[in-house]
């Protein structure tokens, strides 16, 4: 149960973190492609015939998201960090009694 529930909370936090990817993705490309990329809107980027605009302009302003999913992902890994710390803490502590 305690490893389901470990694996879980690391699922979550990696989905928390999936904004941020995004947007770290979205400006590497657009940076590496010499593609005009802000919020103001999408922009052409055509790399190889296909126009990568509207990805990047979408996963750029994902980041936005990361106002919400940021915070969870931060209370998930308190939550993991308790799941891992306190039961052989409290062990320890009822072996001294």
């Amino acid at each position: 149960m305690r490893r389901t529930l470990v694996i879980l909370q690391v699922i979550l936090l990696l989905l928390c973190s999936l904004p941020v990817v995004g947007v770290v993705w979205s400006s590497w490309f657009a940076e590496r492609h010499g593609c005009t990329l802000n919020e103001a809107g999408v922009h052409p980027c055509v790399v190889n015939g296909h126009d990568w605009g509207p990805e990047l302009g979408a996963a750029f302003l994902s980041g936005w998201l990361g106002l919400i999913t940021l915070p969870l992902g931060a209370l998930l890994l308190v939550t993991l960090a308790l799941t891992l710390a306190l039961p052989p803490l409290i062990r320890r502590l009822r072996r001294l009694r």
